[in-house]
């Protein structure tokens, strides 16, 4: 099973990669791929399960460090800001992974379906082994990628199965609490997609809390119990994570992307990001260019 999902991932990649990543055409899946350890990446990560097929990946979640590899899975169950590695990779053996989006609708119509389960929304991010069922569905819908016809017909069963065997393992009880209408799990999220949108704009806790139909004190409870931020703090790192790829990837000049996430202030905005990041925006900028242009 592990060298068919493996097969079917290099093959995908061997044919669609860029910059890391293989999209395919079915919904919420993508295939990554890694020749050598990368630097570290940071992100606001949605809820999404990572099978791990090759190679080795460092996840950080505040004071918490997941070190995890083939045979594994991340899971993350809410929007939260993490810094990652590929720590185990090479020409010869890429890292690969399969990248699944938990999708909030279909874990719904599921937990209606399953009945009564408990639950254990305990901490957003976790690694244990892949469970077969898991695999076996995921191979199955790798195989649709050489049989496109097959797809509109088939991906939705698919993706639902795979969902279902997801809400059936070790961590279903915190998978659920994403289809559960009106959780705080949901509520939260409605707030965080709100943030998402509008960054930039001047952060408004009071109407946030009115949107996740809650009190302005339980509403930063339940934020942080869930993301392990307060609201604040996620609009920063959020905005300093979009500015970092403005700069990298878009060539931005530092007040530019400074002044473009939402800051007032260059040298506020040059102070944050060196907390955030570890160098200023000028050295980080020319640190990665550096790694870009060293031979592999």
């Amino acid at each position: 099973m592990n060298d068919m999902l493996l097969d079917a991932a290099r093959r995908h990649a061997d044919g669609h990669c860029r910059d890391g990543v293989a999209p395919t055409p079915i919904r919420g899946l993508t295939v990554l791929r890694e020749l050598v350890p990368s630097p570290l990446e940071y992100a606001i990560s949605k809820p999404l399960v990572a099978i791990v097929l090759q190679g080795g990946k460092r996840v950080t979640l505040g004071s918490s460090t997941f070190d995890f590899g083939a045979g594994q899975s991340l899971l993350i169950t809410t929007d939260v800001p993490t810094v990652s590695q590929i720590t185990q990779a090479s020409a010869g053996c890429p890292y690969l992974s399969l990248v699944i989006d938990l999708d909030p609708a279909v874990i719904e119509a599921l937990v209606i379906g399953m009945g009564s389960v408990p639950f254990a929304p305990g901490e957003p991010v976790r690694v244990d082994t892949t469970e077969e069922e898991v695999k076996d569905a995921a191979l199955r819908l790798m195989r649709l990628l050489d049989r496109p016809a097959a797809l509109p017909v088939l991906q939705d069963q698919l993706i639902r199965e795979l969902h279902f065997w997801l809400l059936s393992g070790r961590h279903g009880g915190a998978i659920r609490t994403l289809g559960v209408t009106n959780s705080y799990a949901q509520r939260v999220a409605r707030a965080v997609s709100m943030i998402r949108s509008d960054y930039a704009k001047t952060l408004r806790v009071q109407e946030l809390a009115e949107a996740a139909g809650m009190s302005a004190s339980a509403f930063h409870e339940h934020f942080r119990m869930i993301t392990s931020l307060t609201p604040l703090q996620f609009q920063k790192q959020l905005r300093l994570i979009e500015a970092r790829r403005m700069l990298l990837a878009e060539g931005a000049t530092i007040s530019n992307a400074a002044y473009a996430v939402g800051y007032e202030s260059v040298p506020q905005f040059t102070r944050e990001y060196g907390r955030m990041f570890g160098l200023p925006p000028s050295r980080d900028v020319r640190a990665a260019r550096r790694r870009i242009q060293e031979p592999a």
